[in-house]
């Protein structure tokens, strides 16, 4: 996706912006959900800079392996905080359940709408340097798979079982009752 150049330094602004806000909010809030929850918009604020970089292949990389990474991160801190002071103090329902609420319709219309006007039948490569570009990103991408599940299938695997056998450990943890 090639955007022309005033287009990226207007989006680069809030991205920047995003990323810098994102960073403070890792570092100062005392409770970990918050530090978590915006490590997770400053890794998504970096995805969308690769995008503006024409690398869309490491932008979904970047995306499906640390919103897994960042589930994992939450998972963690709710299972091993245990903090039962408070137990029953939140309230039913909060303003920002309903600005979430409102974000995640508005979201969902705009999606449905713009998948309801698109014309599927024209979109199609027109050049023949898109052409180009797009199979030899495909075939860096198919390189890449290949890698993945011939070399570096060992490591990948050993990765995957380690992440599962953290994630029993901490709820065994989390489940552990205190024996007195």
């Amino acid at each position: 996706m090639n955007l022309p150049e005033p287009i990226c330094n207007i989006l680069l602004v809030p991205l920047g912006l995003g990323l810098i806000l994102g960073g403070l909010g890792v570092v100062l809030p005392t409770n970990i959900i918050y530090s978590a929850l915006s490590l997770g918009s400053v890794l998504v604020c970096i995805s969308l800079l690769y995008i503006l970089l024409n690398a869309d292949f490491v932008a979904a990389a970047q995306i499906l392996i640390y919103v897994g990474a960042i589930n994992v991160l939450i998972v963690f801190a709710v299972m091993l905080m245990n903090n039962q002071k408070y137990p029953n103090s939140a309230p039913p329902w909060t303003v920002g359940d309903g600005i979430t609420s409102v974000v995640c319709m508005s979201l969902f219309c705009s999606l449905i709408t713009i998948i309801l006007n698109t014309s599927w039948s024209v979109i199609s490569l027109t050049t023949e340097l898109n052409q180009f570009l797009e199979q030899d990103l495909t075939n860096n991408i198919q390189r890449i798979g290949v890698h993945l599940s011939t070399d570096f299938i060992l490591p990948f695997e050993l990765i995957s079982i380690i992440l599962l056998i953290t994630l029993v450990g901490a709820i065994t943890m989390a489940r552990r009752e205190e024996t007195i």
